[in-house]
């Protein structure tokens, strides 16, 4: 397998985890503000914790991207998603403050505030 197609396949893993731990993100604040629970609110709550343990035990950065910059070769510049790149740069700036606002209503609503 060349290095473009192992780029191909990084860049095709990373686009579908991106995708998958951004609608967790999303749904676990909306359970949080609904009321919702059940196997899919602790799934993607689970997902989520595990990918925000994976950034911090890297310094804040996705362990994909340095596997995509190795096999992007000297020439660089190639983005490690198929995502546009306008659109991943604001990950933190969008999905912490998602994150952080989920969880802290979803303890809320579980230790019974809000009720």
């Amino acid at each position: 397998m060349t290095d473009a197609q192992r780029l191909t396949w990084v860049r095709a893993l990373h686009t579908a985890i991106y995708v998958v731990m951004a609608a967790s993100s999303v749904f676990v604040l909306y359970a949080a503000i609904a009321g919702v629970h059940g196997p899919w609110l602790w799934t993607a709550a689970g997902l989520v914790l595990i990918e925000s343990v994976v950034f911090l035990g890297n310094g804040l950065k996705c362990p994909l991207t340095a596997v995509a910059a190795r096999y992007a070769g000297p020439a660089g510049g190639v983005s490690d998603t198929f995502l546009p790149e306008r659109l991943t740069r604001h990950t933190f700036k969008v999905f912490g403050p998602i994150i952080v606002v989920g969880f802290v209503l979803l303890a809320a609503r579980l230790l019974g505030f809000g009720r």
